[in-house]
């Protein structure tokens, strides 16, 4: 074999490779497809994803470091993004700073089981939610339409929230919508905002569940800072303020599987 025809099998082999990037990135587009950057520094999870999210009809971006996930993001604008916290070059919590400071595009963070702090802080700042590696591509898949979704169904109309009663008494709990306090036999109990609104909508109606997205929906109707994954840590922190036993709780109810109410008769 000469030499002119090795490099002619290379060459082939190389528009070979660039033909299968392409289709692992390009997807489907359609007029409804939805665009998703995919931010990692290991470029076969990067492949993977974005193979399951084509497959699903999605156009998929990729980056490959912080600092390139946020050039993307401001020219390309994506409808969701995928990213990573642990990468070179910028990490991952700058690049949500810096895409969250543009935008409230939803960002579903990519973390080991070793990042909780880094998580926690993700969520709190915004995140909509996080996967945990090692993960199931089409669990990737599956969070991306959930998410999208949810982004879709807040962007309609929604009903108008539940109207608050000024005093509301639930056995020895009053909730005082006027002076915004919260007493439990009488004693004052200091909650968060958060944890007001929370007990403030479950208490105008005992006995009605509300679901998680409907709880969200009304939360973040006063513009306080709740997300879908720190619903419960709200929830818990309330039960430890209100309850004797917040194992074991008489006021706030857990409804398996759909959401929370506030208990008749406690």
């Amino acid at each position: 074999m000469n030499v002119r025809d090795d490099g002619r099998r290379r060459l082939k082999g190389r528009k070979v490779r660039r033909l299968k990037l392409r289709r692992v990135t390009a997807g489907k587009p359609t007029n409804q497809a939805k665009t998703i950057l995919v931010v990692d520094d290991e470029p076969q999870i990067v492949e993977i994803v974005a193979r399951y999210l084509s497959d699903e009809g999605f156009h998929v971006l990729h980056a490959y470091d912080g600092a390139a996930g946020v050039k993307t993001y401001d020219a390309e604008r994506p409808d969701l993004v995928i990213l990573d916290l642990n990468m070179p070059v910028m990490h991952g919590l700058e690049a949500f700073r810096e895409i969250r400071s543009r935008s409230a595009v939803p960002i579903i963070m990519l973390t080991s089981r070793s990042d909780e702090v880094d998580r926690i802080v993700g969520l709190e700042l915004g995140a909509d939610d996080y996967i945990t590696k090692p993960f199931s591509p089409r669990e990737v898949v599956a969070r991306v339409k959930t998410v999208l979704r949810r982004v879709g169904d807040t962007a309609a109309p929604t009903a108008a929230p539940e109207p608050v009663r000024e005093m509301v008494q639930i056995g020895e709990l009053e909730i005082d919508s006027r002076e915004h306090e919260v007493r439990l036999r009488g004693e004052v109990i200091s909650l968060t905002p958060t944890e007001f609104r929370i007990l403030e909508i479950l208490g105008a109606s005992p006995g009605r569940t509300f679901t998680r997205a409907q709880l969200l929906d009304q939360v973040k109707g006063d513009e306080l800072e709740i997300y879908d994954r720190t619903l419960d840590r709200h929830i818990a922190n309330l039960r430890h303020k209100v309850e004797e036993d917040a194992t074991k709780p008489r006021f706030v109810i857990t409804v398996f599987g759909v959401g929370y109410k506030m208990a008749k008769n406690p």
